[in-house]
C-alpha cells in the first residue's frame, strides 16, 4: 500500500507526519522522500547508506551533417527544448524533459541522445526501515524526472510511506500520483486552508482518495474542521500545538521517541489512514 502524505503548503509538518508514521510501523516500511530540492527525512533518523546512484535524462544531439533544417524537431517540442530559426537547431538542455519525440520525428535521423546529469537517489536502511531518497543537482530545474526515478525504487508488497513535495505543482503530482491514498496535512490558520484548498482540487483532480490531518490543532481557529466537514473531507486526527514536539524536532529526533503518548497517537493514526485506504472511505 503506497500511502503519499501532502501539504498544500511548506511548514506544515508534512516530513514530521511521514517519518514517524514510517517508524510507527516499523521494519518491512519504506520512506520515500520525493521532496528531492530539498530532502530531509534522514535528518531525524540514524541510517546507514546501502546504494547510491546517479541519475540521467536523456537530451538531443543534432548531427549538423544529417540536418536539412525543417525545424520540424523544434515545432514538435512543447517544452521549448529546441529552437530552430532557418538553420540548425539549438538545444536547451535545462528545457529538455526527455521523451524522445524529436529524435522519433526526424525523417533523416539527424537527432540522437546524450545523457545529461539530474541527480542521485539514494538507499538507507534504519533498523529495518528503508528509507529512498533522491537529491536533484544543483542548477537542474526539473524535478519530476527524479521524483520518478526516486518512486523506481518503491517495493510495492510492503507499506510505503511517500513524502511528497509541498505544494500543488509539478513536483508534487509528480509524487501524489500513483497512490493509494493521500493524507493532505494542514494548520488551523488562514493560509493553512487556502493551500489546503488547493491541495484537495490537486488530489481531486489526479482521483486519488484522501483525508486531512491538522497539525499544530490549538493555534488558530475551527474553519479548516468547519471546510472539511462542508466538503465531505474525512478528517483523521489533530495534532496539538506542543512545545514538546518543536523542541524534538530542533533536535532531529523522532517524536515517537522523544514524547511521551506520542507513538500511540502515531500508530492509532496509522490504523485510522490504513483502514480508510483499504475500505476507499474517502470521498472524491
Amino acid at each position: 500500500m503506497k500511502i503519499a502524505i501532502a501539504s498544500g503548503k511548506g511548514g506544515t509538518g508534512k516530513t514530521t507526519l511521514a517519518v514517524n508514521l514510517a517508524f510507527a510501523a516499523g521494519a518491512h516500511t519504506q520512506l520515500v522522500d520525493c521532496d528531492v530540492e530539498e530532502p530531509n527525512s534522514h535528518l531525524f533518523i540514524q541510517a546507514k547508506r546501502v546504494a547510491k546512484e546517479v541519475v540521467t535524462l536523456p537530451v538531443p544531439l543534432i548531427n549538423e551533417e544529417l540536418c536539412i533544417r525543417c525545424g520540424k524537431c523544434a515545432r514538435f517540442c512543447e517544452f521549448s527544448a529546441l529552437a530552430a530559426l532557418g538553420s540548425i537547431p539549438m538545444v536547451f538542455p535545462e528545457m529538455c524533459h526527455g521523451c524522445g519525440g524529436c529524435m522519433r520525428i526526424c525523417e533523416q535521423g539527424a537527432i540522437s541522445e546524450v545523457r545529461r546529469r539530474i541527480g542521485t537517489v539514494e538507499s538507507f536502511d534504519s533498523n529495518g526501515v528503508t528509507l529512498v531518497h533522491g537529491c536533484l543537482d544543483i542548477g537542474v530545474a526539473m524535478a519530476p524526472p527524479l521524483i520518478n526515478a526516486v518512486k523506481k525504487q518503491i517495493n510495492a508488497s510492503g507499506l510505503v510511506i511517500l513524502d511528497a513535495p509541498p505544494g500543488t505543482t509539478c513536483p508534487a503530482v509528480a509524487a501524489v500520483k500513483g497512490a493509494d491514498y493521500v493524507v493532505l496535512v494542514t494548520e488551523p490558520t488562514p493560509f493553512g486552508l487556502n493551500d489546503l484548498k488547493l491541495a484537495v482540487a490537486m488530489t481531486r483532480e489526479l482521483g486519488v482518495p484522501f483525508g486531512v490531518v491538522i497539525n499544530r490543532a490549538g493555534v488558530g481557529d475551527d474553519k479548516v474542521q468547519r471546510y472539511c466537514e462542508n466538503e465531505s473531507i474525512h478528517l483523521f486526527d489533530e495534532i496539538p500545538d506542543d512545545r514538546r514536539v518543536a523542541e524534538a524536532y530542533s533536535r532531529g529526533e523522532l517524536i515517537i521517541d522523544a514524547v511521551p503518548g506520542y507513538r500511540e497517537l502515531f500508530v492509532r493514526l496509522l490504523d485510522k489512514i490504513s483502514e480508510a485506504a483499504a475500505a476507499g472511505k474517502a470521498e472524491l
